[in-house]
């Protein structure tokens, strides 16, 4: 018989910052003594950098292989509002590492970025001259903000139970990294703009669990920014998310790939934009992907999957291989996420509330996107007065192949729940399209594909204008008859 004995870390003697003079007044810049007691530590091996309870004022710091910064109950580690007590590797931030292994942040406590009042003194230092280059000619541009945890090319990386809030930029990036574990953290990430909660960037092995977030852009965000790696063998689950972009998100950057990631439990409110966004835009590739038990409240979209093209120097890249199953999403006619401090943006297309959609272009399909135990719930009330797609015009819907993508990014669509166009083989089974109000548009519209297949799919009962399924280019169709409750005469409209 093997007993399998439990391992628990061992550290060497816990080194408090106060024996290298931190003071925590909040006022003391202690980005030296800091440093120094990570430095020492390091030099041990596997040893505990100890936060005590006060506020410690810092400026970019440097984790080090072997060390766990340990914030202890009571103590807030603050960044500078000073602009220049940053560095930076890839990005700044006010932790960095680079090349490092065995490292860990964890504790009770929690690192406040200061984001709002160091953001400021950029924006001051941008009006003044002194910074070049600007977004939109709104706000400085991301290099120059920095982020709270920026580590790149690390091995055995740990981020636990800590509070991070207040960022002035993306909240944290993990580029490269192997073997990463996120959990059980919460996140406060609306102090500015571009306040991503997680980046996970091109990694591998990586655990996002247990987390609470409130974002003012997106909440879980996979990326690839290199051609050669991806983001490979990713777990989610159990996490709760409210953002003023999209919940769950893989791109926009999308120049590698994202492969065998699994998606579990994750409960999203009050989410400007989608709850799930896969997003394949640069010539990268999207494939074996499962997501399963979402769960979204007062959000703006469902389910957005875009495969486009906004690299005139590559071909489209693909999207292969996606299972969605059991998502419950409620979609409001109002902005669900008004009233918070920085909410997403106003469009300036008019459309009615839009559907979840699956789009790609021509010749670059989506394909073998299975969804599955999916119930959409709709306020409905589209009107044409408002906007207008005919469904004898489908042809001249804008493709935008090469526009930033969102679910709004084409504006009006033809219909109120699902919409298809070109793509490969979507098989429904056991989907739920709930209209709260009449709506001028039928319930599915799929333009250019190459079969659609539907098994249990149910309609709610509403006094939504026939046709109530539209087909277009449908190559091969195996569309079952839905249930619709209420006595509403079923149609569906095939265009050759």
């Amino acid at each position: 018989m093997v007993i399998a004995a439990c391992m628990v870390k061992s550290y060497a003697q816990p080194v408090s910052i106060l024996k290298f003079g931190a003071i925590g007044d909040g006022k003391t810049l202690n980005t030296k003594a800091i440093q120094q007691t990570i430095d020492y530590c390091s030099k041990q091996g596997n040893s505990r950098v100890i936060i005590p309870k006060g506020s410690y004022l810092t400026g970019s710091i440097y984790l080090k292989s072997g060390v766990e910064l340990y914030l202890s109950a009571g103590a807030v580690l603050m960044g500078s509002t000073r602009p220049t007590d940053y560095e930076k590797t890839v990005n700044y931030a006010l932790i960095l590492a680079t090349n490092q292994h065995d490292i860990s942040i964890r504790g009770e406590g929690i690192i406040d970025g200061q984001g709002r009042a160091l953001a400021q003194k950029i924006v001051e230092m941008w009006k003044a001259g002194l910074l070049k280059e600007n977004v939109g000619k709104t706000r400085p541009d991301e290099k120059y903000r920095p982020q709270i945890i920026d580590f790149e090319h690390c091995n055995k990386v740990t981020v636990k139970d800590i509070t991070i809030k207040n960022s002035s930029c993306w909240l944290q990036t993990y580029d490269k990294c192997e073997g990463l574990t996120i959990n059980h953290i919460t996140i406060n990430s609306t102090a500015f703009w571009n306040n991503d909660g997680i980046d996970i960037v091109d990694c591998h092995n990586a655990r996002i669990t247990n987390c609470d977030i409130n974002s003012a852009d997106d909440g879980i965000c996979l990326k690839s920014g290199d051609q050669n790696a991806s983001c490979d063998q990713i777990y989610i689950a159990h996490c709760r998310i409210r953002s003023s972009a999209s919940a769950l998100k893989f791109g926009t950057a999308s120049t590698g790939g994202f492969q065998h990631i699994k998606v579990r439990d994750l409960y999203v409110y009050d989410t400007y934009r989608s709850a799930i966004a896969l997003e394949c835009v640069d010539g990268g590739f999207i494939k074996n992907i499962d997501i399963q038990h979402i769960t979204a409240v007062n959000t703006g979209n469902g389910i957005f999957i875009r495969l486009g093209k906004r690299r005139a120097n590559r071909p489209p890249g693909s999207i292969d291989s996606v299972l969605i199953r059991h998502v419950d999403v409620q979609i409001p006619s109002v902005k669900p996420d008004k009233g918070y401090e920085l909410e997403g943006p106003i469009d300036t297309e008019r459309y009615n509330v839009l559907p979840s959609s699956i789009i790609g272009l021509p010749g670059a399909t989506p394909d073998h996107i299975t969804l599955e135990d999916i119930t959409l719930h709709y306020d409905g009330g589209g009107k044409k007065a408002y906007a207008y797609r005919s469904i004898d015009s489908l042809q001249a819907i804008p493709e935008r192949p090469a526009k930033y993508p969102e679910f709004s990014m084409i504006g009006e669509l033809p219909a109120w729940g699902l919409y298809f166009r070109h793509a490969g083989n979507i098989k429904m089974k056991n989907v739920k399209l709930i209209c709260g109000s009449a709506d001028y548009r039928p319930a599915i519209v799929a333009d250019d594909m190459y079969a659609l297949t539907s098994e249990k799919l149910t309609i709610g009962e509403t006094d939504i204008t026939s046709p109530m399924i539209v087909l277009k280019d449908v190559k091969k169709n195996k569309v079952a008859k839905p249930a619709l409750p209420g006595g509403v005469v079923y149609e569906l409209k095939i265009i050759p």
